[in-house]
């Protein structure tokens, strides 16, 4: 059973995610939070596997609650690294941005749909990362305006060896660990190997933020990103 928290200071949005959450048999609201600090404390009591995070709350939001569950290394009852999903709406870019660096293994909007919201929550429990294409669309137009100096550099991306740009253009394109193995005659686990390499040079924490990185960089073009999924 995957273990939830629901972060939002609004009643009818964590009520609504809630219900559309338990509705699936693999997943559980086991505590909801009123902002990042309550969140905070019922992540170290509940030790979930995934948080539903809002980016903008009163008080600690989002953002500041997301990078104090990474630097904390707080884990869930599994032993795993707890994975924060922000939830978000269109016109709040500069807290996706920040949230991205801070750690944060996807973004959605508010109003997707339950089937999404669902295997949003299964594929950062798998150690993917999960970006709505909106969400997507918005960052790459971001990163490519206003680039910032703690994303990586094209010199940085330049460390990698050509295998692992390889593997990190599949990525960024959408596939998944499986898709690229199978697209590069490779075994799964070594693509994982890559990926972790991959982020260790960039030094970044998610895969999300390396495969931002990507079209922050120029590796791969914004044109129209697969952004779902990326194992």
């Amino acid at each position: 059973m995957i273990r939830v928290v629901i972060a939002d200071d609004q009643p009818l949005v964590r009520a609504g995610i809630s219900m559309l959450v338990n509705a699936e048999q693999d997943i559980d609201v086991v505590a909801e939070a009123v902002d990042g600090q309550d969140a905070l404390d019922q992540i170290r009591a509940q030790r979930p596997d995934v948080v539903l995070m809002d980016v903008r709350m009163p008080g600690t939001d989002g953002v500041a609650a997301t990078r104090v569950v990474i630097e904390e290394g707080l884990t869930a009852q599994s032993g795993e690294p707890v994975r924060v999903i922000i939830l978000t709406t269109f016109h709040l870019d500069d807290y996706v941005h920040t949230a991205l660096r801070a750690g944060a293994s996807g973004f959605l909007l508010k109003d997707a749909a339950p089937t999404e919201i669902a295997t949003a929550i299964r594929a950062v429990v798998a150690g993917e990362a999960w970006l709505d294409p909106a969400v997507t669309r918005r960052l790459i137009d971001d990163f490519a305006a206003r680039p910032e100096q703690d994303i990586p550099t094209p010199a940085e991306m330049a460390q990698l060896t050509r295998r692992e740009r390889e593997v990190l253009t599949h990525l960024a394109r959408g596939l998944s660990n499986a898709d690229v193995a199978e697209q590069l005659f490779i075994s799964e686990a070594t693509v994982k190997t890559h990926l972790a390499r991959v982020m260790a040079k960039l030094n970044v924490r998610e895969k999300a933020q390396a495969v931002a990185a990507a079209y922050q960089t120029g590796l791969v073009a914004p044109s129209t990103p697969r952004p779902r999924s990326t194992q």
